[in-house]
């Protein structure tokens, strides 16, 4: 029956936005869309951020910086799920070959310390270092001092960076004003290794639409790949691998030049950078690891 009502949904919605009919329908989308209180919804096709956020409906906040948003997700502490496997796997390896500063930029409170320590050994001088909203950050300290594990994890401002072993961005990038590039262009030294993951590309340009999830709706960026890899290549990095997530997609009712079917991910290396070659041993022992123990 799922499955049906989806298919039924679909049709509807193609229907709505057929060229006469839209101009009633789009009202219509835009009051639900803001009515919207659970998984994610997305309206509108933006040229900049900062037009985004000028389009967020009253009354909603504009960001995640809210205490319902530090208790999203805490269910991802207890398991990897399966679209983190090739991040797991390249951050083990950068582990084995001697990386122990791992920035995780938009961390939440550790989600991906507290998960991948159920599938991989951490060394006893690891520093992992998460950087977040406020009030997440917040949250994430008690849980570290709860946990007994806040000498190892930290949770600093984004400039600290500098200079990581690993930098690490699962599912943050697309809510960044600036893009990573910019960013890492700020820093004093640029991190060795980048693995970036969840990220919403677009095969040809960037644009921007709006996300709501129930706690917020803040302005979403959909970076154009060609320009995404030949700015991190300019900085001096070589990409060492890449990878498909067929399952999330963003579909903007109205705007199918900007929709999505799929999400990327990345591992680059600085040139310079210790090899990130990555033995057959070593993805068979991760793989059945995970097999394993986890419950993706």
């Amino acid at each position: 029956m799922g499955a049906q009502r989806k298919r039924i949904r679909r049709i509807l919605d193609e229907i709505c936005e057929l060229p006469v009919i839209s101009l009633f329908a789009r009202p219509l989308a835009r009051r639900r869309f803001r009515a919207h209180r659970r998984g994610n919804a997305y309206f509108g096709a933006y040229a900049s951020f900062a037009e985004a956020k000028r389009d967020v409906p009253q009354g909603k906040p504009a960001d995640y910086n809210t205490e319902a948003a530090a208790d999203l997700y805490t269910h991802r502490q207890q398991c990897v799920e399966a679209s983190d496997y090739p991040a797991l796997f390249w951050l083990k390896h950068f582990l084995d070959k001697g990386a122990r500063r791992i920035f995780d930029m938009g961390g939440h409170v550790g989600l991906s310390y507290y998960a991948f320590a159920h599938l991989i050994d951490y060394p006893g001088d690891l520093h992992w270092q998460v950087h977040d909203l406020p009030r997440v950050m917040e949250k994430g300290r008690q849980l570290a001092d709860e946990r007994g594990v806040a000498s190892t994890l930290e949770f600093v401002d984004r400039e600290q960076a500098s200079g990581c072993d690993v930098f690490m961005a699962k599912g943050v990038l697309q809510y960044l004003e600036c893009d990573l590039a910019g960013f890492l262009r700020t820093l004093a030294v640029l991190p060795r290794q980048l693995l970036i993951n969840l990220t919403p590309m677009h095969p040809q340009q960037t644009c921007f639409t709006l996300q709501n999830i129930g706690v917020a709706v803040c302005p979403y960026r959909i970076s154009g790949e060609p320009q995404f890899i030949a700015d991190l290549q300019a900085l001096g990095y070589r990409l060492v691998e890449r990878w498909e997530h067929h399952d999330r997609a963003v579909r903007i009712p109205f705007e199918p030049q900007a929709s999505i079917d799929r999400y990327l991910g990345y591992c680059f290396v600085l040139d310079g950078a210790q090899t990130a070659d990555a033995s057959t041993e070593t993805r068979v022992n991760l793989m059945q690891s995970a097999a394993c123990g986890a419950n993706p």
